[in-house]
């Protein structure tokens, strides 16, 4: 019998590196974030958790690094986003992410539903970074190359 392999395997076999592109690691993050905030198998949630932060640990340092050259020509656009990336829970949902984040703080056992809104949480603030990571920085107008307002250079 031959085994099938799941899209949730395929994400633990891609494989990277510190060489690896910034903007392929924050895809990476942004696939294995929606892939977990759907798991329901422990085991395979645990594997998604360790391959999402050693792509994260991998990302963290090169955030404050000069753009590639060869990935520049990526990141200018000719028309304005009509959304920026934003982070913005419902105010129930964000309530529900302080008050499990005050339960860490506090010591308290993790309780199933604390799991799930803390696995929300991350998700989100994965999906907020993937995108802020992708986002256009430059625009070029009739005046040339500008940096998009609010925007890294």
């Amino acid at each position: 019998m031959a085994t099938t392999l799941t899209s949730e395997c395929n994400l633990l076999a891609v494989p990277f590196s510190a060489a690896t592109d910034f903007t392929d690691l924050a895809e990476y993050c942004d696939r294995v974030a929606t892939t977990l905030i759907e798991c329901r198998d422990p085991a395979l949630k645990t594997a998604l958790c360790g391959r999402l932060n050693t792509c994260l640990a991998l990302l963290r340092p090169t955030l404050n690094e000069p753009i590639p050259p060869h990935l520049i020509d990526g990141f200018i656009t000719n028309d304005l986003p009509d959304v920026s990336p934003g982070f913005e829970p419902d105010a129930g949902s964000l309530c529900d992410y302080c008050l499990a984040l005050t339960q860490i703080l506090n010591g308290h056992a993790l309780l199933p539903e604390t799991e799930t809104t803390l696995t929300g949480l991350l998700c989100e603030l994965v999906w907020y970074f993937a995108a802020d990571l992708n986002a256009p920085r430059w625009i070029r107008t009739a005046d040339g190359i500008q940096v998009i307002d609010g925007r890294p250079a």
